[in-house]
């Protein structure tokens, strides 16, 4: 197969593509821009009953996923295709904007998906997976974090979006959060689109898209603007 590929390793094959089957995503999906690779845990479990997890080393509740299953996993994918191992776990960095780019820039991505209490962390570090977070937030399994991931970066790729500035503009991109946006009716509900918007005056509609981006974030996101800030006075 060509295209950017996203590598799926999940005890839950048939969650794919679910929602990365519709849209942006659905529509590159069907024409070559991008490909899935789902691979299905449990089938690489050593046992007749395919146990793919046991109980947690030094007690406590709940179950963990064995590292050799796992592993046997992950060495199967790379057989395949070498890819960037990415772990979704709430213990893993932050997903940023530029993440996210890098790896739409590459060959693709192969995606970890965790259950139960998580993955033990021996096969993560000796198959060097980056753990990664898409917030700080517990989720029953790393498969809807994974789509995120994936749905982020596909539609990054050249051909999935119509508008060649879309993704310049959008939250993140530039530091800080995207500006908000207005539709018709000019009139709703009592509430007008700004006037400036309807101006037609090009410039003055950067310059209060810029404000009302930059106020935003200030007031939303304190952290991003800290580090937004800190940027341009260096």
């Amino acid at each position: 197969m060509t295209g950017w590929c996203a590598q799926i390793l999940t005890l839950y094959p048939d969650m794919f593509p679910g929602p990365l089957g519709q849209s942006l995503a659905g529509k590159a999906l069907e024409a070559g821009i991008w490909h899935l690779d789902v691979l299905d845990i449990r089938g690489f479990a050593r046992d007749k009953h395919r146990t793919v997890d046991d109980t947690p080393a030094g007690g406590g509740p709940g179950m963990v996923m064995k590292p050799d299953v796992v592993a046997a996993a992950i060495d199967a994918g790379r057989e395949k295709q070498d890819l960037p191992l990415l772990v979704m776990s709430p213990r893993g960095r932050p997903l940023s904007q530029e993440r996210v780019a890098a790896l739409a820039e590459g060959p693709g991505v192969a995606v970890l998906c965790g259950r139960f209490e998580g993955i033990d962390q021996r096969v993560i570090d000796a198959r060097g997976g980056e753990e990664v977070s898409v917030g700080d937030v517990v989720l029953s399994g790393g498969e809807i974090a994974g789509m995120a991931l994936i749905d982020a970066a596909v539609r990054l790729l050249p051909g999935v979006m119509g508008a060649g500035q879309s993704a310049e503009e959008e939250s993140f991109t530039n530091g800080i959060l995207e500006y908000p946006q207005y539709t018709r009716p000019q009139s709703w509900e009592g509430h007008e689109i700004p006037p400036v918007l309807l101006s037609g005056h090009h410039g003055e509609i950067e310059k209060w898209r810029r404000r009302q981006a930059e106020q935003d974030t200030k007031v939303r996101r304190p952290d991003l603007w800290a580090r937004y800030t800190a940027k341009t006075n260096d």
